[in-house]
């Protein structure tokens, strides 16, 4: 297996791409989204619903209008190789802006294994700190590789009775193919990992 988990002649096949396109992560620009990126809503949505049917895991379903208020608020980040979608993250508060998450997460699969995702995740995670800097963040992926980030960036793996008890958040999941889990565990746990940053953790 090669460094982005893939058969060593597909790893080749996704380097040599990269190279005969001129594709670094310079080129591409992460920035907070706007009004002036909501064009890209349908692209975002259809990215992710792909990227459900290739892993065959729950990735809870959004809606355009949902998608499109997150970006209004100031709450998603966008990645754009020029004017091409690349990658896209956004944050939403929870029980009273005692918790954030950061979530939908994706990056469009000829621009993966160059960091992209690093860079999204860690654009959302400063927002959250500077939007909200006394809330706990937290997320819940079946990704090895987004585990390997969050780790990085402070979170810890943790229990679900740790992370927000508000209903409107788990409601969230029943779009999810794996919802009967959740309900079966007494929302104890499901195929997701829940992970955590506690900022007053942190500062101890």
């Amino acid at each position: 297996m090669g460094k982005n988990n893939l058969p060593l002649n597909q790893e080749f096949t996704l380097e040599l791409s990269k190279m005969l396109s001129g594709q670094t992560t310079a080129d591409i620009v992460v920035s907070v989204a706007d009004d002036s990126h909501l064009a890209y809503v349908e692209t975002i949505l259809q990215t992710i619903a792909d990227a459900a049917a290739v892993r065959g895991t729950g990735i809870a379903k959004r809606s355009p209008e949902y998608i499109s208020m997150k970006i209004r608020e100031g709450k998603a980040i966008i990645a754009l190789a020029g004017s091409e979608f690349a990658g896209f993250c956004y944050i939403e508060t929870w029980s009273d802006k005692k918790f954030v998450a950061n979530s939908g997460l994706i990056v469009v699969e000829k621009f993966r294994g160059c960091g992209l995702a690093k860079r999204i995740k860690q654009r959302a995670f400063n927002l959250s700190r500077e939007r909200y800097p006394d809330a706990k963040i937290f997320g819940l992926t079946t990704g090895l590789a987004v585990m390997r980030i969050n780790s990085e960036l402070g979170y810890k793996p943790v229990t679900f009775s740790e992370l927000t008890d508000d209903e409107a958040f788990w409601k969230g999941c029943q779009s999810c193919v794996n919802y009967d889990i959740l309900q079966r565990t007494g929302r104890r746990f499901c195929l997701c990992t829940g992970m955590l940053y506690d900022p007053h953790k942190e500062k101890k």
